[in-house]
């Protein structure tokens, strides 16, 4: 009796085991062979094998981390602050390296960035940075995900860095902008050898010293930029050339470089060790690469990227129209100006562009209202000078300059004029009507929207000069960049190419002086050359004007200068033929709130995403 009772009390609890597990499973099955020993008074234990079906609890999937999708419109050629000149290259640089100063993005006024203040001596001569202590060098790990720490960001690594930039090893097509500090250009240059001379020194870890070549209230800014900012020395010490990929590069900004897949794609990540890292919202910027307009508009109607804007693709000419009917994209449209200007130069020293004359009536052909109103129709406005309205000292739409180049609503000559004026002087050049122009080149880069604008200039032209031969030729932005290096030999040059300069600072000695001066600037117009490949020139009053205009301290004889520096540069020699006045021409996701920077240096670490919209838009 006692034996069945026990017997029967075990058998139960085999029963409430089976019951009880399955009523504590998640909803997946898993089966489990399950042995349970049940012992019998008298008898041997009897192995009792049951089937009990137990299902693990699901692991909820990880939150996708708060992401910007975009377009980067071609592979940037670097993302070496001291090798940076094109505005792709120095978007990535913005993100992932700091400067000494940076711009307001209401004012564009010069603020501190790793500088909490500076000091000027009272000539002007000298510029005392004191710095802030709490920035820090990181490398992102792709194999981890690791953000590590590594040390200190220092006045020496600004010291470092400027003086990579202008040493001629370095062969930074940039350190001209750095021409301003004490024996920069002699050492650039190769007549100074010691580059320990350079007018910069790290006083201490957080304190840097600048002595100038002259007073310039605008150094503050040039102090900002990337050719100027701090460098890891042991990174590019120990990797050369390619201490800029991800897992070696050493970066102190917002975002961190996780991905590079050249050609492909790029994407940064937020820097957790970043002194800010709490205000900054959007954690991943993926970015890939894709060379047509047209497929970047696709990808952002399909809702694959948030934005079409810098450093990927405005929107395209051909969608324009369509963009401004459209009842949802045109309240996502955003047409502002912006501190640029489209134009084309002329390589000055190859016939027949080697005469003034011949240039200058190529400027005039080119019928800039029509161009904006059918073509580019972004609101754009027709470009009679090199700097655009709102950088100091620029006479912008000043009808005394170039006075052909605008339409008579603008106080110009209007067109029909500026044709007559075109046959006029190129008659005057020895082609009449064009005859004898034979094999000219007009060179971009590749891109939809310039062949668009080329094509359509080249049919003015063709108007206008009915008997010359002209093509257009395109190149890859890297290669076309290396083309119209000085170093280029001269029969490989364009006679004529496209390029578009945006402002690094707002005043016309980044402009005027720093872009087309023969001896101080980039001068890819190759001014003033004697000898075809340009290494010795003559400098003309224009190069003289400009570099007196740097020096003067008096603002509105500065304004004077610069005004008869655009005259000789636009008019008179006629160097290059500037097009038109920037706008961005923009399209945004509602759920992103941005912030635009004037000069184009946007800060994404300031943007916004309401990520629930996001995902809602997308069915994430």
């Amino acid at each position: 009796m006692f034996a069945n009772k026990r017997w029967a009390i075990l058998a139960a609890l085999v029963v409430v085991v089976a019951m009880v597990l399955p009523a504590c499973a998640p909803a997946t099955p898993e089966k489990v062979v399950e042995t349970v020993v049940v012992t019998k008074v008298v008898e041997k234990p009897v192995e009792v094998t049951k089937e009990v079906v137990v299902t693990p609890t699901p692991t909820p999937a990880p939150e996708k981390p708060v992401t910007l999708d975009f377009i980067i419109g071609t592979e940037p050629p670097t993302a070496d602050p001291a090798l940076a000149t094109d505005t792709t290259s120095v978007f990535v640089c913005e993100q992932l390296f700091l400067g000494l100063t940076d711009f307001d993005d209401e004012t564009s006024e010069v603020i501190p960035e790793l500088a909490t203040s500076w000091d000027v001596s009272e000539d002007g001569l000298t510029y005392t940075f004191h710095m802030r202590d709490d920035a820090v060098w990181v490398r992102y790990h792709p194999g981890t995900g690791e953000v590590e720490e590594i040390r200190p960001v220092t006045a020496h690594d600004v010291e470092y860095g400027v003086k990579r930039t202008v040493d001629p090893a370095t062969a930074s097509d940039y350190a001209y902008v750095l021409y301003i500090i004490k024996n920069a250009e002699a050492i650039n240059t190769g007549e100074e050898p010691d580059i320990d001379k350079l007018g910069v020194k790290a006083l201490d870890d957080y304190t840097v010293q600048f002595t100038l070549e002259h007073p310039a209230g605008y150094f503050p800014a040039i102090a900002g930029m990337w050719v100027a900012r701090p460098m890891p020395k042991e990174a590019i010490e120990e990797y050369g050339e390619r201490w800029i990929e991800p897992g070696l590069i050493m970066t102190n900004g917002p975002y961190c470089l996780k991905e590079w897949v050249h050609g492909d794609h790029l994407i940064m990540v937020k820097n957790p060790k970043w002194y800010d890292a709490d205000k900054v919202q959007i954690e991943v910027l993926n970015g890939p690469i894709v060379m047509e307009a047209s497929t970047a508009m696709s990808m952002y109607e399909a809702g694959e990227i948030d934005m079409m804007a810098d450093p990927g693709w405005g929107v395209p000419l051909e969608d324009m129209d369509r963009v401004k009917a459209d009842p949802v994209l045109s309240k996502e449209l955003y047409i502002a100006p912006r501190l640029c200007t489209y134009y084309y130069g002329f390589t000055n020293n190859k016939p027949p562009f080697d005469n003034p004359l011949v240039r200058r009536a190529f400027s005039a052909a080119i019928d800039r209202k029509t161009l904006i109103e059918t073509v580019t129709r972004g609101g754009q406005i027709p470009a009679n000078t090199f700097a655009c309205p709102g950088i100091f000292g620029a006479p912008a739409l000043d009808p005394d300059i170039a006075p052909w180049a605008l339409p008579k609503e603008l106080g110009g000559t209007g067109y029909e004029e500026a044709v007559k004026l075109a046959k006029k002087w190129i008659a005057e050049a020895g082609y009449p009507d064009g005859e004898g122009l034979k094999d000219i080149v007009l060179m971009h880069n590749v891109s939809e929207g310039h062949s668009k604008i080329a094509q359509a200039i080249l049919s003015m032209w063709k108007e206008v000069f009915p008997k010359a031969d002209i093509r257009i030729e395109t190149q890859e932005w890297k290669v076309y960049l290396k083309t119209l290096k000085k170093e280029t030999p001269l029969e490989e040059m364009p006679h004529i190419w496209r390029l578009g300069w945006c402002a690094d600072y707002p005043d016309e000695n980044n402009w005027v002086h720093e872009v087309f001066n023969c001896e101080a600037g980039a001068n890819r117009a190759r001014r003033n050359c004697l000898d075809p490949n340009c290494t010795k020139v003559e400098p003309s009053e224009f190069d003289k004007l400009t570099v007196a205009a740097g020096i003067e301290q008096d603002p509105e004889k500065r304004k004077e200068m610069y005004k008869k520096a655009e005259k000789l540069l636009v008019e008179e020699e006629a160097a290059i033929a500037p097009i038109y006045y920037y706008t961005r021409v923009n399209l945004f996701k509602p759920y992103l709130t941005y912030v635009i920077n004037p000069l184009g240096l946007d800060h994404i670490y300031k943007w916004k995403i309401d990520w629930e919209a996001k995902k809602a838009a997308k069915g994430m």
